[in-house]
């Protein structure tokens, strides 16, 4: 479904990416892995066309390299950025309402609007709340509701533990598996690699803006001092 090749990414004279090669196959969760400073949030970046990057980018068929933010979205491509980025003086339903603005089939679109609620009690219980006033779990759970709302072929999610309690990201991680579950394919960028790899039918650990292993859960999972180096997870 997705497949990148030999992507590179520059901030400036900076190269943050160099040249790395990846594929995502559709109804898999794929993880994407590696410290601060890897090139993660870069690559994220680039596959949604907010950042320039060279390379090529195919997704479902279509040479999608070139195109704007707007037409990747249309697409079928959706991210939940990293930190959230809600819309914090709106409400948690208007929110949602936002998150599905390019579409134009508003009885469908109030349809997901319910499903999401239904499935994410919490945010149900606060539809009605400002969203800045909810935890920082329940904006995560938000922001990739939001993201949900375009009902796109493919969902990025951006570091989604990133600055949680550890309980908080057992539950976003429960969530992400029902996700996996309904059939959705994701592609997970996380530090988090315990937790990544226990949902990912494939990784890839990127170091320094290259792509330095991958395989399996249980290939790289075997690898502890690998995943010490790369995550500083012994």
């Amino acid at each position: 479904m997705l497949n990148v090749e030999n992507l590179i990414v520059s901030h400036g004279p900076i190269e943050a990416v160099h040249g790395i090669s990846f594929a995502v196959d559709k109804g898999r969760c794929v993880s994407l892995l590696g410290p601060n400073g890897a090139g993660k949030t870069s690559t994220i970046s680039a596959l949604m066309g907010v950042v320039k990057s060279s390379g090529r980018i195919t997704f479902d068929g279509a040479d999608v390299s070139s195109l704007p933010v707007e037409a990747r979205v249309q697409a079928g491509m959706s991210v939940a950025p990293e930190g959230r980025r809600i819309f914090s003086n709106l409400s948690v339903e208007e929110n949602l309402v936002l998150g599905g603005a390019t579409r134009s089939d508003r009885t469908a679109k109030d349809a997901d609007i319910a499903h999401w609620l239904e499935t994410f009690p919490i945010l149900g219980e606060r539809r009605d709340q400002p969203a800045g006033t909810l935890s920082g779990g329940e904006q995560q759970m938000l922001a990739i509701s939001r993201a949900l709302m375009t009902r796109p072929k493919i969902l990025l999610l951006d570091e989604p533990s990133l600055g949680l309690a550890p309980k908080i990201v057992s539950q976003i991680f429960q969530m992400i598996e029902r996700l996996k579950a309904q059939g959705i394919t994701i592609l997970l960028v996380e530090q988090n690699a315990t937790q990544a790899l226990r949902l990912s039918d494939y990784a890839y650990l990127l170091n320094n803006g290259r792509i330095v292993a991958e395989g399996t859960k249980e290939t790289l999972g075997q690898s502890s001092a690998l995943m010490a180096e790369l995550t500083g997870i012994a």
